[in-house]
């Protein structure tokens, strides 16, 4: 067994002990500092897709990211039906929207990468990077100036989507319904890069005009890269909106795109795991040392510093040296 191929398997187990043991301990703020850390590490896999295989430096990612959690805070609003005496919603605790709106979500924000992919990849280097924030900059303030669904202040779902057959009120069953799709979206990224489409693109990635001599579309690789990831991380803002209950235009700042970035390149970009570890290293960090100062961003940056100047495998690369990404 490889180091890297253990290293995945121990975060793995620490995914599904931890949780265990809030639950079994009645930690139920734990379940949900979980269940953000791997919803960001969802979100974070799917920049890996783009950034990772295709080499693609997007600092507009929270658009998807956006998109995904306003599709599910639409859908949502419009299905909830309230009483003029309550104000309380009265039909959505025997909704199951939560298949519909992961579809919604993934198909919207497909759909927005694509059309973004489409004007962006005419362009390289710092140039794709800048046209990417100019992205997220226009949905963030379009969605500031979007009375209908709360504007500025951003709007409130009172009560979670229903999934068939679970609770998702209880933090340990919406926890395994985000860990499951990670896993699943962890599995197809393994697969993805073994295969003939992964390995053309990660060719395009390194040599751009090799891949052109032997009639292959390096743009239509990376176009196609960047529309699976969108998907993957408008899933992850669908079920970001869905933990929280609530919709705003921060989801499409670019210092959300920078956070899911910078989770990137703390696990490993290229790495399997690593948007995993880098997320879950996020968000320890920030319960942790949040609670001591305000600035626990200096130590962020710190760690940060450290890996680009002497880990550049990230925090799995550290740990399972420069071997083969995706073990």
């Amino acid at each position: 067994m490889s180091r890297e191929r253990a290293f995945n398997l121990a975060a793995l187990a620490l995914l599904v002990a931890v949780p265990a043991w809030a639950q079994l301990t009645g930690e139920t703020f734990t379940i949900t500092l979980a269940t953000r850390a791997v919803i960001f590490a969802l979100a974070a896999t799917g920049l890996n897709i783009a950034l990772g295989l295709g080499g693609l430096v997007s600092l507009g990612h929270a658009v998807f990211f956006g998109i995904g959690g306003y599709a599910m805070g639409i859908l949502a609003f419009h299905a909830q039906s309230y009483t003029p005496l309550t104000d309380w919603p009265v039909t959505i605790p025997g909704t199951k929207l939560m298949p519909v709106i992961w579809l919604v979500a993934i198909l919207v924000s497909a759909l927005a990468a694509l059309l973004i992919g489409l004007l962006a990849l005419r362009t390289t280097g710092v140039y794709f990077i800048m046209i990417t924030l100019a992205f997220g900059q226009m949905f963030y303030y379009f969605a500031i100036s979007w009375p209908a669904y709360g504007g500025e202040d951003g709007m409130a779902i009172y009560v979670r989507n229903g999934f068939p057959g679970l609770n998702t009120l209880i933090p340990i069953q919406f926890y395994g319904l985000c860990l499951a799709w990670l896993l699943v979206v962890l599995w197809f990224n393994a697969r993805l890069a073994r295969s003939r489409f992964g390995l053309a693109l990660n060719a395009a990635r390194q040599a751009p005009q090799r891949v052109e001599t032997v009639g292959l579309d390096p743009v239509r690789l990376k176009l196609v890269a960047l529309v699976i990831s969108g998907a993957v991380t408008g899933l992850a803002g669908a079920l970001f909106a869905d933990l929280n209950r609530f919709v705003s235009p921060t989801m499409f700042s670019w210092q959300l795109s920078g956070e899911i970035m910078v989770f990137v390149i703390i696990g490993g970009v290229g790495r399997l795991f690593g948007p995993v570890a880098g997320a879950c290293l996020f968000v320890a960090l920030e319960h942790l040392l949040g609670g001591i100062t305000a600035y626990w961003h200096v130590w962020l940056g710190v760690l940060l510093l450290f890996i680009v100047l002497f880990g550049r495998g990230g925090l799995v690369g550290i740990f399972a040296g420069r071997g083969a990404v995706h073990d």
